[in-house]
């Protein structure tokens, strides 16, 4: 049996970047992982979705010429191969770092392959048994992949990334974030793109108008929807071609297309441990339970990024980080509690997201003033010929601070960090409202949008 200072299972954004720490504070770290360096966001999520983010917004930029008083000749089209070269480019330097950061530390001792938990203390990797003192396991989610679907042959968010050749109508089952993030940008491609939503619109876990607004958006772009599905499933026909079931209450009863992806969800891997061996506690839905500080009920372990149901992005997995980071060699003042909930979806126009929705706030009780204004009222969007989307902001009237926003526009992505910065400073809306904002930016009709509150309807 090896003893080390730490074991950290898995190298998304939580671990990795704690394996550094703790090996610059001269502690010892078995980093161990299954399948590639970087975790999901690097390989599969973030860094290659959007990098074909970029590359469906430049075609997109090649047809829409004319809204601006350019010519621009047809024939563009999207090389699939080669957006995909990009795409693997980018994953293989940030990768590569990682493996020489990791080759060059004398207190880092890697692990290639399957873990299994054989103790509270202990796990088992390629025919080894390690133990220590703390463990963080940071083993992220896998795609949901119900059995109705298993014998189609369908497509995930990774495998879809793997294609080198567009698929002539890719079938999309899932109206969520990932669902339309692929099917936006298979349809500037050039593929046909058809989403399929068990519920009745899409994301709804947004405000009814920006879930419109979005879907809009997509049908812009030439997206079809098929909402209310029910007794959802895929088959793979003799032709080769995929039949998913819809079962709407209008239109065919079945949807025939080359590619079928599914984005309906993702489960976490902490099954995969064997952690009934720790005594590690999981909710129902198999996230493993984790306080404030995320250490689980068991003394010593630890439970950072998609696994601990905490949050499944790439900045909440880093903040898990900072954390545990910040208990260990900081004053130990951070924690999970303080966390606003914030996440940017990244169609086109994108949306910014920060704290409640307006639903959520009309609900909680509290006494709130709102105020909403189309993009279209926004000098910069108007001179950019980009006017989709709305702003929402909502403030608590009695302490008059943000309770929550909604950008769904252009650079919505990025406006929506202003009011997130406000909101942990936990000053007023007033300050944000009396700003001196430059023109022409997104960011003017802040102020503008503050100075309009009202209790809503």
């Amino acid at each position: 049996m090896k003893k080390f200072d730490n074991i950290i299972i898995g190298s998304g954004q939580a671990g990795t970047p704690l394996a550094f720490t703790l090996a610059s504070k001269g502690q010892s770290v078995a980093f161990i992982e299954k399948e590639h360096y970087g975790g999901t966001c690097l390989n599969t999520g973030c860094t290659p979705t959007k990098a074909y983010v970029a590359s469906a917004r430049r075609i997109w930029d090649s047809k829409h010429g004319d809204e601006l008083g350019i010519y621009i000749p047809e024939g563009a089209t999207a090389n699939l191969h080669n957006i995909k070269a990009r795409k693997d480019s980018l994953i293989t330097g940030s990768v590569d770092g990682i493996k020489d950061g990791i080759k060059k530390n004398n207190k880092i001792t890697a692990y290639w392959g399957e873990v299994r938990f054989t103790g509270n203390k202990e796990v088992f990797v390629n025919g080894e048994t390690l133990t220590a003192d703390r463990i963080f396991i940071n083993v992220g989610g896998r795609p949901r992949i119900p059995g109705a679907y298993a014998t189609a042959g369908p497509l995930t968010n990774k495998s879809l990334l793997e294609l080198t050749e567009l698929p002539e109508h890719l079938v999309v089952v899932g109206g969520g974030y990932i669902g339309l993030e692929f099917g936006q940008m298979f349809a500037r491609f050039g593929s046909k793109v058809t989403i399929v939503e068990r519920g009745s619109r899409i994301i709804d876990k947004e405000d009814e108008d920006v879930s419109e607004a979005i879907q809009e958006a997509l049908e812009a772009d030439g997206v079809n929807f098929r909402l209310n599905a029910t007794c959802m499933g895929a088959k793979r026909l003799e032709n080769g071609q995929v039949e998913v079931t819809v079962n709407c209450d209008s239109g065919a009863p079945k949807v025939t297309g080359s590619h079928v992806l599914l984005a309906i969800g993702r489960n976490p891997n902490g099954d995969l441990l064997n952690l009934e061996k720790t005594g590690v506690k999981t909710d129902e839905r198999g996230f493993i339970t984790v306080n404030d500080t995320l250490e689980t009920n068991v003394e010593g372990i630890y439970a950072l990024g998609d696994c601990n149901g905490e949050g499944a992005f790439t900045h909440t997995a880093y903040n898990d980080f900072q954390i545990v980071q910040d208990q260990l060699f900081g004053d130990g003042q951070r924690r999970l509690s303080d966390r606003i909930t914030t996440y940017g979806l990244f169609v086109d126009p994108p949306l910014g997201r920060v704290g409640m929705t307006l639903t959520q706030a009309k609900e909680s009780g509290k006494k709130i003033l709102t105020n909403t204004r189309p993009m279209s009222k926004v000098a910069r969007a108007k001179e950019k010929g980009e006017t989709r989307g709305l702003m929402r902001v909502i403030v608590d009237a009695d302490t008059e601070k943000i309770l929550g926003a909604s950008i769904l526009g252009t650079g919505g992505d990025e406006v929506i960090q202003g009011i997130t910065n406000l909101m942990y400073a936990g000053a007023s809306y007033k300050v944000l409202r009396d700003s001196v904002q430059i023109h022409p930016t997104v960011s003017e009709l802040l102020p503008t949008l503050l100075e309009g509150l009202k209790a809503p309807e």
